[in-house]
């Protein structure tokens, strides 16, 4: 049986009434069928996708959530971001009681089915974004728009359906015509779009929304009428100049995900705690300049602790009048997989750790004290979360947390302004899934040792802003797997590491504002010492960053020889 992708939950909506899930969209497991496109009873592979006669065939046995995931893709313009996948639990396309472990399963099944690819990943190896074959893009997006699934807008006179479910709007487009209702309009996306035309959407009768995601538009106050939609699941104005935020927000108590992003807020009001649905609270933004990192996030909420279903919170800064109270909160936000805390105190340490300890499910964990001399005292924590993949701490250290040594799911440490008198490679060598190691003004010791054995699983090392170091020594069996070794602003530091040789794995090697005689007998090259033993390195980058801006020289790029035709 072949049906319509919008089956029944294509009929008018009377106000007040419920909006249809994607599950009434389709009645059956069956999808596309045109001259050009089959889809019956078989999985996806590569091998199904051919080409004949200038018609495309897919033979399939996919199930219907994976066929209406990817219709997602026909919505963004070349990559997805992983992020992203939140959007198929607010379309209602992934189940809410397990929505977040299942958007991951899809993902992956879709990844095995060659339906998708990933094309990039972040250094610990998670996905960062992703693609499709652009002939299976137009395709999809092709019977998504014949369908009235999903519209994408990107040339001012494109063909329209009488309805739309699904509008995605991009690139300028300044004079876009359209005769039809957005009645209902179910998700709205919006990407670097005209004034005009922005206003002219934002006036339009969308009361059924369940997502408005509008990215890099021209938008510098929250939209009053946004407040009355109430179906929203899923609000982002990332990359907007939005400041405030009204207390009426306290009406949207579907919303599930509040992306604010590289906006301005930094204050929400106390509305905010009515939604108790929200899972995904992202309110920060942060300036790179040269070396320096600055982040800001939004004043710290009494009362948070009644958000019990959310899953991300970044970044909350202490304020120092109710940030004791708030540390404890955290504690019954048991859902959490993901923390960030800025302008932290010392003070506060007990209370943080007694509310880490109860967050079981956390992978991600982000502490930056109110300043680089401030301490973040963590040694009161007794039981990590068993799941904790990536800490970010940036601040001083009297020492390492004694618990760090322990965590075997770790994958990603940040240590920035600990200024540690101890080694902390001796803690931090025998973790055994560490990939991604980054090191700044860390230790005030004169040498460093990465002993046999150690690091077995390390792909990235960064060292930068070491003041008193003079020697670094890798020996054989050390960080057999490094692919990328970042040394910056040692200022003492005149050799490269001592048995860098053994390093066979290495691709990239970075160099930056280090002493000019070492800079020097890398970008000239030759005979010396220190060049020959990087002479395995397939790309060197050396360079100091000057007038506002990186003065960068790369000293080689091996270009592999072309392999033989078969």
């Amino acid at each position: 049986m072949l049906v319509s992708l919008h089956g029944d939950g294509n009929e008018d909506i009377e106000p007040g009434q419920a909006p249809q899930s994607v599950g009434n969209e389709v009645e059956d497991l069956s999808v596309f069928s045109s001259s050009n496109m089959v889809i019956g009873c078989r999985m996806f592979t590569v091998a199904d996708l051919f080409l004949r006669n200038k018609s495309v065939f897919l033979v399939a046995d996919c199930a219907l959530y994976f066929v209406i995931c990817i219709l997602v893709f026909a919505l963004f313009r070349n990559y997805l971001g992983f992020a992203r996948l939140r959007l198929w639990i607010a379309e209602g396309f992934v189940e809410n009681k397990e929505g977040k472990t299942l958007a991951k399963d899809y993902f992956r099944e879709l990844l095995n089915r060659s339906l998708i690819e990933v094309a990039a990943k972040r250094s610990d190896g998670r996905v960062k974004t992703c693609r499709i074959h652009h002939l299976l893009r137009d395709i999809i997006t092709s019977k998504s728009t014949d369908q009235g699934f999903a519209v994408t807008a990107k040339e001012e006179n494109c063909g329209w359906p009488d309805k739309v479910r699904r509008l995605s709007i991009q690139n300028t487009l300044q004079a876009l015509q359209w005769n039809w209702s957005l009645s209902q309009l179910r998700s709205l996306y919006m990407f670097g779009v005209e004034k005009s035309l922005m206003n002219s959407f934002l006036s339009s009768d969308m009361k059924l929304l369940n997502v408005l995601d509008m990215q890099a538009v021209p938008l510098t106050r929250f939209p009053a009428q946004v407040a009355d939609w109430c179906y929203l699941r899923y609000l982002s104005f990332r990359f907007t100049e939005v400041s405030t935020i009204p207390s009426s927000i306290g009406k949207l108590q579907n919303l599930e995900t509040l992306d604010l992003k590289h906006t301005n807020v930094t204050e929400l009001p106390v509305e905010i705690l009515k939604l108790r649905r929200l899972r995904h609270l992202l309110v920060y933004r942060y300036k790179t300049i040269s070396y320096s990192s600055f982040k800001f996030g939004f004043k710290a909420l009494k009362g948070i602790g009644a958000l019990h279903s959310l899953q991300k919170l970044c970044y909350i800064e202490a304020d120092e009048e109710s940030s004791s109270s708030v540390m404890r909160e955290l504690g019954m936000l048991t859902q959490l997989d993901r923390l960030a805390i800025l302008k932290f105190r010392k003070e506060n340490g007990r209370d943080l750790c007694l509310s880490i300890s109860k967050l079981t499910r956390l992978q991600a964990i982000s502490v930056a004290s109110v300043n680089d001399d401030e301490i973040i005292d963590l040694q009161h924590l007794s039981s990590p979360p068993p799941f904790l993949q990536r800490i970010y701490l940036r601040g001083r250290l009297e020492a390492l947390p004694h618990w760090l040594p322990s965590l075997s799911s770790l994958l990603k440490l940040h240590l920035r302004c600990s200024r540690l008198k101890d080694d902390p490679l001796v803690s931090l060598q025998n973790l055994p899934n560490l990939v991604h190691l980054e090191l700044l003004q860390v230790y005030e010791g004169s040498s460093l040792c990465f002993k046999e054995k150690a690091f077995k699983k390390l792909k990235t090392l960064g060292l930068d802003h070491f003041d008193e170091l003079r020697c670094v020594e890798v020996e054989k069996g050390a960080m057999p797997y490094l692919e990328k070794f970042i040394i910056q602003r040692c200022k003492l530091l005149e050799k490269l590491p001592s048995g860098i040789e053994h390093l066979t794995k290495l691709k990239v090697l970075e160099i930056f504002d280090m002493p000019d005689e070492l800079i020097k007998k890398l970008v000239q090259g030759g005979q010396d010492d220190d060049y020959q033993k990087v002479a395995h390195v397939p790309e060197i980058y050396c360079g100091y960053w000057r007038d506002g801006g990186w003065d960068v020289d790369q000293c080689r790029q091996m270009v592999p020889a072309p392999k033989a035709l078969a």
